[in-house]
């Protein structure tokens, strides 16, 4: 928190508190419409299954590969050991909950038929969502730094091949919709790649890393605005200092100029990759289960639109609001330098 007073100036405390009040009654009013809203509707709330789509236990059924007979189950602590013996003198041996066995000796058994069942841990469809949005959104943001600022550098540079790419690349991917460039990727690109490197038995690539390219290359696209604008606020002045000091042009540009211009497109990047983190909900269309796509997977079966809906818009409040804290901070350690 800043030292500094937000309030408006000319104005006195009961300014303050009247309209602030003012924005508690609407806020209030807002929310009781909304759950008043709700109960005029057949619907049930039920809060109370939310957490089994971060974590559940599931019932996974240990089911016989041969068929023939239990000839033999023994007790090992909690577990059954149970061996099943065909007719062609093969068998196969079962470790299995003691309490879930579902089998007793000199049961037949066919193939597929369930020995017992074991219970386990597993996590839910949201919580892999949520995992997934993470990692795509993380390793985006680090792929559309590196590609932003080396754009960046291209955007202002002398070289009329570097500057002329930059700029075809820029306008080429800000002139077009995020979610035509996904399909692209996907459909088009993902196809090409995917089959050049099958005719060399190399394995393929998988949907996740082509929904992060698109990312990444999309973003990088913004960030090489704006770390030209950040570049170009710095006084020419600067640059011409360090090179009557002896400096080179390029260690001009890391030890001086581009110090400068990071502390003032930080609050601009932030807001890029608040809004990238957003735009990755897109990647659901090309069955990259991110936390929207994992969201309408639960309401299709679960059929709980309300609370679940929220809860996606909650955690992705979560996440935009942390990493808005992690720049944040980050603008703090610059100014305190």
């Amino acid at each position: 928190m800043s030292g500094t007073s937000m309030r408006a100036p000319g104005k006195g405390r009961n300014y303050e508190i009247f309209w602030k009040t003012v924005f508690f009654i609407g806020l209030f009013t807002t929310l009781f419409g909304l759950y008043w809203a709700t109960q005029q509707v057949d619907y049930v709330w039920r809060w109370e299954r939310i957490p089994s789509y971060f974590y559940y236990e599931d019932e996974v059924h240990i089911t016989s590969n041969i068929e023939g007979s239990v000839t033999s189950i023994k007790q090992q602590g909690d577990d059954a050991i149970v061996i099943v013996r065909g007719e062609d003198n093969e068998s196969e041996r079962f470790e299995v909950p003691a309490s879930d066995l579902q089998v007793y000796e000199d049961d037949s058994v066919f193939v597929g038929d369930t020995i017992g069942i074991e219970k386990e841990w597993k996590m839910g469809v949201i919580l892999e969502g949520l995992f997934v949005t993470l990692k795509v959104s993380a390793i985006a943001i680090v792929f559309g730094i590196l590609l932003g600022l080396f754009t960046g550098l291209a955007r202002i540079s002398q070289n009329p091949a570097l500057r002329l790419s930059a700029i075809t690349y820029i306008e080429l991917i800000r002139g077009t919709p995020l979610l035509v460039q996904i399909f692209i990727w996907y459909f088009v690109l993902g196809t090409l790649i995917n089959n050049m490197l099958a005719q060399y038995d190399i394995s393929q690539i998988p949907p996740l890393w082509f929904g992060i390219a698109s990312l990444a290359i999309f973003a990088g696209a913004y960030v090489a605005e704006i770390v030209r604008a950040g570049i170009q606020s710095v006084h020419r002045g600067q640059m011409e200092a360090a090179r009557s000091l002896g400096m080179s042009k390029y260690y001009a540009m890391k030890h001086i100029i581009l110090p400068q211009a990071f502390r003032r497109i930080l609050p601009p990047l932030a807001g890029q990759f608040i809004s990238m983190i957003k735009d990755s909900s897109l990647l659901g269309v090309i069955a990259i289960r991110e936390l929207t796509k994992g969201t309408r997977e639960a309401v299709s079966t679960s059929l709980q639109p309300f609370e679940l809906w929220f809860l996606c818009a909650l955690l992705y409040l979560l996440l935009t609001f942390a990493f808005s804290m992690f720049v944040q901070y980050l603008e703090k350690r610059m100014v305190q330098r």
